[in-house]
């Protein structure tokens, strides 16, 4: 009996911070993926749909005649638009779980996890997640050529989670050579170079590549702030109630 009452003892405080982990989580994921949804419905899908004219050939890049760079895109499926706002809640719930677990672990070792701090984590995010893999491998549109889908997704993996590593390294092993491996480690997926296609070529203008590239980059930094806000937020409130 009184072993049974020290395990329960000792497993009631992970288990209040696995629940607090959880519910963070999903509040952070679930509203900052609301919000980030609305900026893809608005900045993102519609370049998205311009791009899939010419990939299935509705629109010919170079053709007999000019063609104008403003076409109507505001074509309306609610099917597609509400399972792509729950995709991308969805995805969110996924970072914020991983965010929050992150600054429990933080917490534990005595850093402050405020509403300031969570965007700065939420920028860290960010790097790791976006901008380290877009220096080689950008945001594409559908139609441009591209190498094999499985090799990127091994480069584009690898490349996060080192990116990730140096962005802890830097945050809490800041010295010659935490800063050191830090940067190591952001430059060697680059260095090592992200799987490339054979000929690049496509039916979609350049143009539209690279407003997609600027777009989604644009909307995957206010996301990651934003969903460092609500973490934070999120985790403190909860840690308040508990």
């Amino acid at each position: 009996m009184r072993h049974t009452t020290c395990v329960t003892q000792l497993a009631s405080p992970a288990t209040k911070m696995f629940a607090r982990i959880v519910t963070s989580a999903l509040f952070a994921g679930a509203t900052a993926g609301l919000l980030i949804a609305l900026l893809q419905y608005a900045f993102v899908q519609p370049v998205l749909l311009h791009a899939e004219l010419y990939e299935t050939g509705t629109l010919v890049h170079f053709g007999a005649a000019p063609i104008s760079a403003i076409q109507d895109v505001s074509g309306f499926d609610p099917m597609r638009d509400l399972l792509s706002v729950l995709f991308t809640m969805l995805t969110y719930c996924g970072y914020a779980m991983i965010l929050v677990a992150l600054m429990g672990i933080a917490e534990e070792r005595g850093a402050d996890i405020t509403l300031r701090n969570g965007m700065i984590w939420g920028l860290m995010g960010f790097i790791a997640a976006h901008l380290a893999p877009a220096f080689s491998l950008p945001p594409e549109v559908p139609g441009v050529a591209a190498a094999d889908v499985l090799l990127r997704q091994y480069w584009w993996f690898a490349t996060v989670a080192t990116a990730a590593i140096a962005m802890w390294l830097i945050a809490f092993h800041f010295t010659m050579i935490g800063v050191g491996a830090a940067i190591v480690l952001l430059l060697l997926p680059h260095i090592i170079g992200a799987p490339q296609p054979a000929e690049f070529t496509g039916p979609v203008p350049t143009e539209i590549g690279a407003l997609f590239a600027s777009r989604a980059l644009s909307v995957g930094l206010a996301a990651w702030i934003t969903l460092g806000a609500f973490c934070a937020y999120f985790w403190t409130k909860e840690g308040e109630a508990a």
